[in-house]
């Protein structure tokens, strides 16, 4: 009789664990191939995101790419200028940034005094964007700014242009420090020997780019390290396009150490928030 009794208990419990590893199986599709949980983890896009933001990024709309490879299923959109994006850290891509797509490939950008333009038309700030610092004057170089060789700084940059596939690009060594990055992280060995610039341990004169890229910027644009400062970004770290807050608190506080505090932190106003 107690043998008769475990057979339906043994059949529900592989059932719960099929069901289980089924739900586990779909969860994981969804996260890689369509929208995943991301954290706000500084304030260089406030105040249209805020630290300690979380937000669902919509992987599908660009093309989720396969886990361990650089192949991207086709999406429904391409980047648009002013999308809010979610990319790999171009100089660390175990790192997740997000900023806003100011330019994509193909346009001429430029900063006049603050005034960002693209393609010779001045473009309007995001509605919360915001400049919290002392302007610098055009002409007062930063070694900290993309490319190094220029005189550009954070508020008067360019004009450059944003490399996109197909263009063939002059190289020399007043070109090196702009293009050597994307050269190399197309997969060549580059180098400057002299005034000579050395692809693969050819001369060369010339190289066509393989790939799409972009130019992003915090809206919080005195507090952001963005592509003023380590240059284009490749299509190929594009994780996808912000999509909703869900929820909001102060990441300051502990909710281990300081539970009340950290809960009358929540920003009720947030969760449900359309990002854009």
């Amino acid at each position: 009789m107690d043998i008769q009794r475990n057979k339906p208990e043994k059949k529900q419990s592989r059932e719960w664990f099929e069901a289980l590893i089924i739900a586990a199986i779909f969860a994981t599709v969804l996260r890689v191939f369509v929208v995943e949980s991301y954290r706000i983890p500084t304030g260089s896009m406030e105040k249209t995101l805020l630290a300690g933001d979380f937000l669902f990024v919509n992987k599908y709309v660009y093309g989720p790419k396969i886990p361990l490879t650089d192949i991207r299923l086709p999406g429904v959109n391409k980047v648009q200028r002013g999308d809010i994006i979610v990319f790999k850290f171009p100089k660390d891509r175990s790192l997740n940034y997000i900023k806003r797509c100011v330019a994509v490939s193909g346009d001429t950008l430029a900063i006049h005094n603050q005034q960002l333009s693209i393609n010779r038309k001045p473009v309007a700030l995001p509605e919360h964007a915001q400049f919290i610092g002392q302007r610098v004057p055009a002409g007062e170089g930063d070694y900290m700014i993309f490319p190094q060789s220029s005189n550009f700084n954070k508020d008067n940059y360019g004009p450059i242009r944003i490399p996109r596939h197909g263009d063939v690009i002059r190289l020399s060594a007043e070109t090196f420090s702009l293009y050597a990055s994307l050269i190399a992280d197309e997969g060549h060995e580059v180098s400057l020997q002299g005034r000579e610039v050395v692809i693969d341990g050819y001369p060369a004169r010339q190289y066509s780019v393989k790939e799409n890229y972009y130019f992003a910027m915090g809206d919080n644009r005195d507090n952001s390290l963005d592509s003023r400062f380590w240059g284009f970004l490749p299509e190929k770290d594009l994780v996808g396009q912000a999509l909703m807050v869900y929820w909001s608190w102060d990441p300051d506080l502990s909710l281990l150490t300081d539970p009340v505090n950290k809960l009358s932190s929540i920003r009720w106003n947030r969760p449900g928030l359309l990002v854009h």
